[in-house]
């Protein structure tokens, strides 16, 4: 038996979501604070479905660093290997709340400083899921330290995973993105991705057909792709294609955070071995908890039940 079912590799920050939804941050008047990061939602709401999480990270040795390992110990996942900077204050971002996509403003200090040592093999073989994200490649050290232990993930016989959750304000330099893309997918991870990821990514508007031919190409096998209000697809180059409609959602109070939420229940479904069509089900299911939710996903008992009905 594995200690750890998902190990999340990543940037670990705070969100400073506006309060008024839909309003550009240069009108937003209001901010509340919260844990983010997209990595370490994930691993938050592993933890809230009952799966053994581990997030490695690096925040400030400061106050909001603090709020982070308040937070992350409450939600009961394990902090054992997220460091603390001395002279590099916590990563912030401030976000809008919005329907759609949020707009977003980084000020990125500690969260890439992650390093190999941080990183066992001893901690990696008790792991089932590599998990981490296109925002924790964009930078180095954590760039190389993660293309590095995927590796050695793979080595030991783990499932990869990656959210391409691409910003070219975050990474600027395209080409420089796919290529480090490239040596991430030549592990086979998972891979989940939107349609404004893409259009980030690529500049331009692409085919479903391109999409998954490039990422294929590229080492995947599995490949999802979220698209908002029409629903959801997965391309997987042994079982064929699969798609969902969106689940019906009758108020939308905040997107952020509602892919981390999707993936999260993707990856629950994948350890529990049930099918693709099973796993884009209970995706949707969690995701539209959290659009149906400010912050975190609500502290309801019974959310392992609603996704699973």
């Amino acid at each position: 038996m594995k200690a750890i079912d998902i190990l999340c590799i990543g940037e670990v920050l705070i969100d400073f979501i506006g309060h008024e939804i839909n309003t550009p941050i240069k009108k937003t008047k209001d901010f509340h604070r919260f844990l983010g990061g997209s990595p370490t939602n994930v691993a938050v709401n592993a933890a809230r479905l009952g799966l053994k999480s581990t997030l490695v990270a690096s925040c400030g040795n400061d106050g909001l660093g603090d709020y982070i390992l308040k937070k992350l110990n409450e939600a009961k996942v394990d902090t054992a290997y997220i460091a603390r900077m001395e002279s590099i204050p916590t990563s912030v971002i401030f976000v809008s709340k919005s329907t759609t996509t949020p707009d977003f403003i980084p000020y990125r200090q500690a969260d890439c400083q992650i390093f190999e040592s941080f990183l066992p093999d001893e901690v990696i073989s008790q792991a089932k899921i590599f998990h981490t994200t296109c925002f924790a490649l964009s930078k180095n050290p954590a760039r190389q330290t993660i293309i590095n232990r995927a590796k050695k993930a793979k080595e030991l016989g783990l499932q990869l995973s990656i959210d391409i959750n691409f910003s070219e304000r975050i990474w600027p330099d395209r080409a420089e993105a796919i290529q480090v893309l490239s040596d991430y997918l030549a592990n086979d991870p998972l891979v989940k991705l939107s349609e404004d990821d893409c259009f980030r990514l690529f500049g331009e508007t692409k085919s479903e057909d391109y999409i998954f031919q490039f990422f294929h190409a590229l080492g995947a096998t599995t490949i999802c792709l979220t698209k908002g209000k029409n629903g959801v697809v997965v391309s997987d180059t042994l079982k064929g294609s699969f798609v969902q409609s969106a689940l019906p959602i009758s108020e939308i109070k905040d997107a952020t955070g509602a892919g981390d939420a999707f993936w999260t229940g993707f990856l629950y479904a994948q350890l529990k071995q049930l099918s693709l069509d099973e796993c884009m089900t209970i995706a949707q299911k969690l995701a539209a908890i959290k659009l149906q939710s400010l912050g975190k996903l609500p502290d309801a008992a019974n959310i392992i039940e609603l996704i699973q009905k």
